[in-house]
């Protein structure tokens, strides 16, 4: 469904439908998915431009339509997702030669759970050199984790472990308190095995980065991060807000 939102060939039919029929409920929908995705190639574009080469996209979904292997195709790229069908489905698409679509290059897709941050460094360490800088991005996937399932500590573990001179990507929806408890979140599918996931404050999803200080300008709306062209005078004031930041671990002083 995300590839459709995004433009892509890689759905079927119900992804389809179940597109338009949410945006016609939701309609900044789509335009919500293509920010997401958009900040996302800046954020892998300012990575590279401060010479790191390798990254580690966690809760990554299908690697199409301007993913992070294709903004820096010459990096190392681990896509991680916990659902089998999609992980599957990446490894086919990534998978070079006749029986695959060619698009990977340097990536690859492993089957692993962010909350178990231990189990998905070990699996990306077969690919990427966890010693030399790292891009790990956590682009909207934070939201979908409640409290209850403790995303802070798996971010630690993965704070912890990158080496200096690594880059911490996040992009979490918010409300920031414009709707009601029964409402939230908006985002978080019925049904979900994750639960309804979190609303988190800018405050509390500025807690991800932990120690980490933020590269300019901080912690802002998505399509404000370093924007590639500026704003024009209709541009569409989405009304859910996904508040975006990318944190750079420090060099201990020698």
């Amino acid at each position: 469904m995300y590839d459709y939102m995004l433009g892509g060939k890689d759905n079927y039919a119900v992804d389809r439908q179940a597109i338009d029929q949410l945006a016609e409920l939701i309609p900044e929908a789509v335009p919500l998915a293509r920010a997401n995705r958009a900040f996302l190639q800046r954020a892998v574009r300012y990575v590279v431009r401060a010479g790191v080469r390798q990254f580690l996209d966690l809760g990554s979904g299908l690697p199409t339509q301007g993913s992070t292997h294709e903004v820096a195709p010459g990096a190392r790229v681990v896509y991680v997702d916990h659902d089998p069908v999609v992980a599957e489905h990446a490894d086919y698409l990534l998978r070079p030669g006749p029986s695959g679509s060619g698009r990977g290059g340097a990536a690859r897709v492993v089957l692993a759970d962010l909350l178990d941050p231990d189990g998905v460094l070990a699996q990306a360490g077969e690919f990427v050199d966890l010693s030399e800088p790292v891009g790990v991005l956590l682009v909207s996937i934070l939201h979908f984790l409640p409290d209850s399932a403790d995303p802070q500590r798996a971010v630690a573990v993965l704070r912890e472990r990158m080496a200096p001179g690594s880059f911490l990507v996040i992009c979490h929806a918010t409300t920031m308190g414009r709707l009601g408890d029964g409402e939230r979140p908006r985002g978080a599918p019925r049904g979900s095995s994750r639960g309804r996931g979190a609303d988190r404050t800018p405050a509390e999803i500025r807690a991800f980065f932990g120690d980490f200080p933020l590269e300019p300008p901080g912690l802002v709306q998505a399509v404000d991060w370093r924007p590639d062209r500026p704003k024009l005078v209709g541009d569409w004031a989405l009304p859910s807000s996904l508040m975006a930041g990318v944190g750079k671990k420090p060099y201990k002083p020698e």
